[in-house]
């Protein structure tokens, strides 16, 4: 299994201590108050809701979305629903990507962003990330429709995981994914801070949408997961509030690091640079409770997130200056 951020329990392994700042995800901290649920929530069968379809089309400005346990229920189930294929993963990306390409026949290449249009000539299928995690590294939707009207007149696919999108909307191609060959993926986990629902969407063409719920099966989306997401989708003024504050919460973090001589990049919901010595600040912020994520291979380097607390940024800036005078 591969390594993600969030693992707390590690982190208490190895350093001890209760009272950690967990920065090791782009999960907002300050997530979607999940209402009271009714009973039957729980009791009965989860059949899939048409009320959550059309708040999540609305939202993410999509024809058609089908809800699925997390994007990494479809991250896993996409590459078995196509015969073996010349596929190309966007790199560094979401690790997650290239390890399930990689299996049931297909021939994968990893390919720098820079490089990904001219992939696209040779490809059957293209994964990007967008923005990307963990650089923030982002690609104009008409780059992407391009890409796809390209792929989709072959039979190939641009997939576009838009698990970050949330605070870039101007970034989404949703809209545009009944087109042959777009599929992309949304995710509640982020934006909404509701990592723990394990739901996401997907977005593409109904003959595609169809045979990857066949293949997932029936009742992947728990009824808890979905009465929590329709109030989430729904709450207008909530979305209103965490966009400003995010982005305020955001500037205040990267702010926070350049005076620090760190540059970062990245969305309001992490940040990303190519610390030379990304193991070195790993350990220095654990040794003050601090998890961040350490990124050791091809993308060498540290993703930081947004604190819970308000109390969190002094602990914060301590560490950094002690980081910077050592």
């Amino acid at each position: 299994m591969l390594e993600h951020g969030g693992n707390l329990r590690e982190a208490r392994r190895r350093y001890g201590g209760e009272d950690w700042i967990d920065l090791s995800t782009g999960i907002n901290p300050a997530g979607y108050p999940a209402p009271a649920l009714p009973p039957d929530a729980w009791q009965r069968l989860p059949e899939p809701d048409p009320a959550l379809v059309d708040a999540a089309c609305a939202w993410y400005g999509a024809r058609t979305l089908l809800p699925v346990a997390g994007t990494q229920a479809a991250i896993q189930a996409l590459p078995r629903l196509r015969p073996p294929s010349r596929v190309t993963v966007a790199a560094p990306s979401y690790a997650e990507h290239a390890h399930h390409w990689g299996q049931h026949g297909h021939t994968l290449r990893l390919t720098g962003y820079p490089m990904l249009d001219a992939a696209v000539g040779n490809s059957n299928v293209v994964v990007v990330c967008n923005p990307n995690n963990p650089t923030g590294d982002v690609v104009p939707p008409a780059t992407l429709l391009r890409w796809a009207a390209e792929l989709g007149a072959r039979g190939g696919w641009l997939v576009v995981d838009e698990a970050f999108g949330d605070t870039a909307p101007a970034l989404s191609v949703a809209a545009h994914a009944g087109q042959p060959g777009l599929v992309v993926l949304r995710s509640v986990g982020k934006f909404f801070g509701l990592a723990g629902l394990r739901l996401g969407f997907v977005a593409a063409e109904a003959p595609l949408l169809a045979a990857l719920a066949d293949l997932l099966g029936p009742w992947t989306v728990s009824g808890p997961a979905q009465q929590v997401a329709l109030a989430a989708l729904g709450d207008a003024a909530w979305q209103r509030a965490t966009q400003e504050r995010l982005a305020r919460d955001g500037a205040r973090l990267r702010g926070l690091l350049a005076a620090y001589g760190i540059k970062a990049s990245g969305t309001p919901l992490f940040h990303w640079w190519a610390e030379q010595r990304p193991e070195e600040f790993h350990e220095h912020m654990a040794r003050h409770a601090i998890w961040v994520r350490l990124f050791r291979q091809a993308a060498r380097g540290i993703r930081l997130g947004l604190p819970a607390r308000d109390t969190d940024w002094d602990r914060i800036e301590h560490a950094l200056q002690e980081w910077k005078h050592r």
